[in-house]
């Protein structure tokens, strides 16, 4: 029964030392080994065989890089105003035994001295300074944080300020300010805008005016055209009722003349005409006295001896000259029937037509004004006055002919 208990014991130990004298170190982990309570070496990632009870494992450090936040710190900035930074270490450990010996707790070490760094940074940096200069906050700390860390086998990799919280009234300000500045870029904007929309403006209603400038100038050209030729046309129809109404009253002189000789009057007609028209003319209002000079029978009778035969009865008579073929022609009545027509004269209603088409024909820009046309505003000038009817030829003869010149 001893000796069962014996062995019972004895592999209870073998156990024990077997226990002792192996340790297993995970991956991303190392262990600091003691001899007889000195350092001996560092392990990591694997089976270790220890000596049992004189070999330990005083502390297992993780190598991996680790992410710490720091809760915010306080930092008086030059300009005397207090700001709430908080920070974010990235850090590894690459010597456990420094990290175990160097320090008693490191993670407490890089805490104060990231606190003393900042503080010494931003100290010399003013609120505006220090909320946009980031990068350089983070490179000095970096630098600082590894210099003093390296002695304690930890590698600083990065810092970052994760939030610079400035005091609530620098923040109502400082909002103030944005605001501020909002407005006045929208009121710069805006006045930007309207100074567009005013020089637009402006240059619609030049360009308005250039065109109502144009278009009133094409119609007084038109215009003056058009009353150019209708005073022609005028002077020309003046002209030609002037010459009408001469040959009319010409001709009328020669029909009566014509007349005359082809009734074949009397000095006695011609007498009793004479004394029936006496009456008549002293029948104006102005017509107070008459006198008849006491010669008028003698030239009367001288007149009767010139131009009459003396017949058998010695009396003076007059006897009518032989009428000819043309003067009877001239006394019988003419064709009447065309001097009431209302057609128009083909010439009048040929000007017409070409100062219409003349006047539909587009405009054409003036080569002498240098300001540009939108494609829509332009037109064309006639190339070429108008041409005038040609002249007619008036034939003295026939009194119904239109003439133009």
């Amino acid at each position: 029964m001893s000796g069962m208990i014996f062995l019972l014991v004895l592999l209870a130990f073998i156990a024990l030392v077997v226990v002792k004298s192996i340790a297993l170190i995970p991956q991303g982990e190392a262990a600091v080994i003691e001899r007889l309570g000195s350092y001996t070496r560092s392990v990591s990632g694997g089976i270790t065989i220890l000596v049992p009870f004189i070999d330990r494992v005083r502390a297992r450090v993780d190598t991996r890089e680790r992410v710490v936040s720091f809760p915010p710190q306080a930092v008086i900035t030059q300009d005397n105003l207090t700001v709430a930074i908080d920070i974010v270490v990235t850090f590894q450990i690459n010597d456990p035994a420094k990290a175990i010996y160097g320090v008693d707790n490191y993670i407490v070490g890089v805490e104060q001295i990231s606190v003393a760094t900042l503080r010494d940074v931003v100290g010399g940096m003013t609120l505006e300074e220090t909320l946009t200069s980031r990068e350089t906050i983070n490179r000095r700390l970096r630098g600082e944080l590894d210099a003093a860390t390296a002695r304690w086998g930890l590698r600083i990799s990065r810092v970052e300020l994760k939030a610079i919280d400035p005091p609530p009234s620098i923040q109502q300000s400082m909002e103030m300010q944005m605001k501020a500045d909002r407005e006045k870029r929208a009121m710069i904007l805006t006045a930007e805008g309207r100074r567009e929309s005013d020089i637009k403006t402006a240059e619609g209603e030049k360009q308005a005016r250039i065109l109502s400038a144009e278009g009133e100038k094409h119609a007084a050209i038109l215009a003056a055209e058009a009353e150019r030729q209708a005073m022609i046309l005028r002077a020309e129809g003046e002209r030609a009722s002037r010459y009408l109404e001469a040959q009319g009253e010409a001709k009328a002189v020669q029909k009566i003349n014509a007349a005359i000789k082809a009734s074949k009057l009397t000095p006695e007609v011609l007498a009793f005409q004479y004394l029936d028209k006496l009456p008549k003319l002293a029948q104006g209002e102005a017509s107070t006295m008459w006198m008849i000079p006491s010669q008028f029978g003698d030239s009367l009778e001288q007149f009767a001896k010139a131009f009459a035969k003396k017949d058998d009865e010695g009396v003076f008579r007059y006897e009518p000259g032989h009428v000819d073929e043309d003067t009877r022609e001239k006394a019988e009545a003419d064709n009447t029937e065309e001097w009431f027509s209302t057609a128009s004269d083909p010439e009048i209603a040929k000007a017409v037509a070409a100062a219409n088409a003349v006047a539909n024909k587009p405009v054409e820009d003036d080569p002498m004004d240098p300001t540009p046309k939108p494609q829509h505003a332009r037109k064309e000038l006639p190339a070429e006055p108008v041409q005038q009817p040609a002249p007619q030829s008036v034939d003295p003869q026939n009194m119904w002919t239109n003439p133009t010149n």
